[in-house]
């Protein structure tokens, strides 16, 4: 019986587990329906005070859009920190790479929320081969009693610019949640962002 328990208790640490995950809610999306390609070369760039959330955030993205028929670079690997608000020298490299299109990505802020998660019932797995483990199932319920925690969502928001005209193509706001390490947040994030982006057009070889 103890056995039982035991194996039944494992999806009590597993709901624990996936709450301490992030998740991404996009708060506002737009796109300029008149813009009906997609860009071949993007030139991504994280704003960030943090060196590695910078490029946490570049290569990931780069990855993803890759991964997805896109090119793209990050911009860390071609400007500098000192530079990164310098639109002479981001423009520069746009020239110099070819790049159709740029995507900006900035931390807007910061909100605490209250992160709940609400009590629950388990029961363990229906064994009849006995009426001993058919009563253990009948009568032994376990709880999980509600818990809560602190959250500190990041407020992001993301833009694409047409390199032809700098005009902007397609803008989201968005606000990342949950009890997770900043690397979980950012992975969220990108995850997120790159599923509307295909679900607007803007992907493809």
């Amino acid at each position: 019986m103890q056995l039982l328990r035991n194996v039944f208790i494992l999806p009590v640490f597993v709901v624990m587990l996936l709450t301490a995950c992030a998740a991404t809610q996009l708060n506002s999306v737009w796109k300029d329906s008149s813009y009906k390609s997609h860009p071949k070369k993007i030139l991504v760039i994280g704003v960030a005070k943090v060196p590695e959330n910078r490029r946490a955030l570049e290569d990931g993205f780069v990855e993803q859009l890759k991964a997805r028929g896109s090119q793209a670079i990050a911009s860390y690997k071609l400007l500098p920190e000192i530079k990164q608000n310098d639109k002479d020298e981001i423009a520069r490299i746009v020239k110099e790479q070819g790049a159709d299109a740029v995507l900006i990505t900035r931390l807007v802020g910061k909100k605490t929320r209250d992160f709940i998660v609400p009590g629950k019932f388990y029961y363990p797995p229906p064994n009849y081969g006995t009426w001993q483990n058919y009563f253990y199932y009948g009568t032994d319920i376990e709880y999980m009693p509600s818990f809560g925690a602190p959250s500190r969502n990041s407020v992001m928001e993301i833009n694409l610019y047409d390199t032809a005209n700098d005009k902007l193509i397609w803008s989201v706001a968005s606000e990342t949640g949950g009890v997770a390490s900043g690397q979980a947040i950012i992975a969220s994030y990108i995850r997120v962002i790159m599923q509307n982006m295909a679900a607007q057009g803007l992907l493809g070889s």
